[in-house]
């Protein structure tokens, strides 16, 4: 909790800092943005980056194998990527809603960061979808290919599992391997705070007043579908399927939100947001290592949620309206291209590209939310890792059938 406050505290410096000498003294936050601002928080970022393949890697294959029958595997597997899809569909769905009874977009509102914004081309479908797997998993480690990662990973577990006890020594070094990353991962948690500052001050200071506040409706219609798909849709999931206090969950988690929140990376955040689903809300690691990092790769609420506002605004914004059909092709290539791009960088605004091309409104209508994406790149962050960590906390509730990890598990009040 003493590190939770002191990320708090620095967050909420960093957005004083940063909106004071944008406001105040503009001429002197460039200097300051590039020679402390950024520096300080890309130090945090490359850190807790440096982990990222680390934890995957290792803690898939642990939970995998951990796992042990297949059908338990293939169980809660199945469980997962069922989860994330229908939240998926849920968070767009109320993110579209709002946007049409709202109404944030007016006509004649187009603005000249339009011009100057050109939109990357997304991967094809099934492209995507055969790159999973890996022709080289080392090569894969080495790019960052996270899904390949993953798949490479389930496989390894896999094989630990069914060879058993021919594979205790390797086994034995998966579990090594994985104390050492978490043990890696405490102690650069100690710069967490000094990253969130430098982190949120920059990107405050870079938009300013004046470009929040000219997307304002665009802006809160989006916080509040995020705050709405939080507390109702993860809400419910923790109370009626988990049978856990929501109150209690958010509370426990809050030192992952908040990390989520500076990085704007839920690769970043695994290692944060694992240990803390094991540690404060009781999940078992196998459990944890098996759903988080999938759930970090495929699990993509906040950024669905940010394409479904942006489209209707965009429409708004143009005149246009979109159709009944449309607005399900909306639904479908989100839900869709949640786990098919989850590997590209800056995959929200690709993934909103390939939507509004779908629908027939023009992408480079994308430069209009780029002043505020930072900021709600942050908060929709937050929102994914809450939703990778109530999908563990559900399944590992309902999957307690094990006698020897119901002993070994830590009591909990939900108080």
């Amino acid at each position: 909790m003493n590190l939770t406050k002191q990320i708090i505290i620095a967050l909420v410096l960093g957005i004083a800092i940063g909106l004071g000498m944008n406001i105040f003294v503009p001429g002197l936050f460039d200097p300051v943005d590039t020679y402390f601002f950024s520096p300080l928080g890309e130090l945090f970022l490359r850190l807790i980056q440096m982990m990222v393949v680390p934890i995957v890697f290792v803690s898939i294959v642990i939970g995998t194998a951990g796992l042990g029958d297949p059908k338990k595997l293939g169980r809660i597997g199945g469980k997962t990527i069922g989860f994330f899809l229908i939240s998926t569909s849920i968070a767009i769905t109320i993110a579209m809603s709002l946007a049409l009874l709202i109404q944030p977009g007016e006509a004649g509102m187009m603005d000249s960061s339009v011009e100057g914004y050109e939109a990357e081309q997304a991967p094809p479908m099934m492209e995507t979808l055969m790159n999973i797997i890996p022709t080289n998993p080392i090569e894969a480690m080495v790019n960052g290919e996270m899904l390949q990662i993953i798949f490479f990973a389930i496989l390894v577990g896999f094989g630990l599992a069914l060879l058993s006890k021919k594979t205790d020594k390797i086994k034995q070094l998966f579990d090594q391997a994985f104390e050492l990353v978490m043990f890696l991962i405490t102690i650069i948690m100690y710069t967490a705070p000094f990253g969130a500052f430098g982190l949120i001050a920059s990107a405050v200071g870079d938009a300013g007043v004046e470009a929040i506040s000219s997307m304002a409706a665009y802006f809160f219609v989006v916080l509040a579908a995020l705050l709405i798909h939080a507390v109702v849709t993860y809400g419910s999931v923790v109370k009626f399927l988990a049978k856990k206090s929501p109150i209690w969950f958010f509370k426990n988690f809050t030192p992952a939100m908040s990390v989520a929140f500076g990085t704007s990376s839920s690769g970043a955040t695994l290692p944060v947001s694992m240990t803390t689903a094991q540690k404060r809300l009781g999940v078992r690691e196998s459990i944890s290592g098996f759903v988080q990092p999938v759930g970090a790769t495929i699990n993509m609420d906040g950024t669905a949620i940010m394409q479904g506002v942006a489209t209707v605004f965009i429409a708004q914004v143009y005149a246009e309206t979109l159709t009944l059909t449309e607005l399900l092709t909306v639904v479908a290539i989100a839900v869709l291209a949640s786990i098919g791009t989850a590997a590209v960088p800056g995959v929200g605004l690709i993934m909103l590209a390939m939507v509004l091309d779908q629908v027939g409104l023009p992408v480079e209508a994308i430069g209009m939310i780029l002043a505020v994406d930072r900021l709600l790149d942050m908060t929709r962050t937050a929102v994914n890792v809450t939703g990778d960590a109530a999908c563990a906390l559900w399944i590992n509730e309902t999957e307690a059938d094990d006698e020897e990890e119901k002993d070994t598990r830590p009591s909990l009040s939900d108080s």
